[in-house]
């Protein structure tokens, strides 16, 4: 993570129906209290799911495999930023604020993708974080990302 807390939108996938297929788009419009639009996963606690860059080139590492991003099954990947424990923090991502609510623990689908890929993203938060929509807007890829603490003061490195 930078001295400042802050990372680049890497990604943006929106999901059409339950288990269906990660469209990827450039950018996409995202509302407060309820999610992305157009995305399957609408209100609750888990309007947005979140991945890093990062974490996930270090799995393809491991697994020795090079799948796509998008077999996570996640809407947004970032980079540059930690969302390892960070519950309740902020994440301000061009112009929309997205509270994380916890964890996303990986499913049985990760290994009908590759045999052990749910293990390897189960350790450290590699899966990801899901999140609320506190304010919304339009996301777009190469946004900068910025991690707040729950008190609004920036995360150092």
């Amino acid at each position: 993570m930078s001295a400042l807390g802050s990372g680049c939108l890497r990604a943006i996938w929106v999901k059409r129906f339950r288990r269906g297929p990660m469209d990827p788009v450039a950018s996409v419009e995202v509302v407060a209290g309820q999610g992305l639009v157009g995305n399957a996963n609408q209100g609750g606690r888990r309007q947005v799911t979140l991945m890093e860059e990062e974490l996930w080139q270090g799995a393809m590492e491991e697994m020795e495999s090079q799948l796509p991003p998008w077999i996570r099954r996640a809407n947004l990947m970032v980079s540059g930023v930690s969302l390892k424990k960070r519950r309740g923090d902020v994440l301000e991502i061009g112009s929309c604020r997205l509270q994380i609510m916890g964890e996303t623990k990986p499913c049985e689908r990760m290994d009908e993708a590759l045999s052990g890929l749910k293990k390897a993203l189960y350790r450290e938060w590699r899966g990801g974080v899901f999140a609320t929509v506190l304010s919304g807007g339009t996301l777009r890829v190469g946004d900068p990302v910025v991690l707040r603490s729950a008190n609004g003061e920036l995360w150092p490195e």
